[in-house]
């Protein structure tokens, strides 16, 4: 019997948009420091206020690879679908692919829809948030499901 696994050895891969537009930078800070609670996240820059929407400086393959490792080597995915991202829907896809929980977090209140490749997807939790502190209750539900 394997036993639950503890947020001490979870890692998680938050996933947000940065070259599709860096609005929602301060609610990812935020949703960071909550999913610190379930695990130790590998993308913890995607919060930054230093991130612009030009991206990191690295070569494009460099960021392709290190990230698809991350995702590979990640417990789970958490991706905030908000703002539009091609690079998030790929990391979303390739996690699925590798059977990794994926939860997508949409906040409602803004003009924007959310892609029904995401929303129909059946290897993805899809939860609506209308503020942060409501993603509290979302995370919790989330990882208490994976135990």
């Amino acid at each position: 019997m394997t036993r639950p696994m503890k947020p001490d050895d979870r890692v998680i891969y938050f996933a947000g948009s940065i070259r599709g537009g860096r609005d929602d930078a301060l609610i990812y800070a935020q949703l960071i420091e909550k999913l610190k609670e379930f695990g130790h996240v590998l993308t913890e820059h995607v919060g930054s206020s230093n991130l612009t929407d030009d991206g990191e400086e690295a070569v494009p393959r460099a960021i392709h690879d290190r990230d698809l490792e991350w995702v590979n080597a990640s417990s789970v995915v958490v991706a905030e679908v908000t703002t539009p991202s091609l690079g998030v829907g790929y990391e979303i896809g390739r996690a699925t692919q590798w059977q990794k929980p994926v939860l997508c977090l949409f906040r409602t209140g803004t003009s924007r829809s959310l892609s029904a490749m995401i929303s129909g997807c059946p290897d993805v939790t899809v939860r609506e948030y209308a503020k942060v502190d409501d993603v509290d209750r979302i995370l919790e539900e989330f990882f208490a499901a994976l135990r």
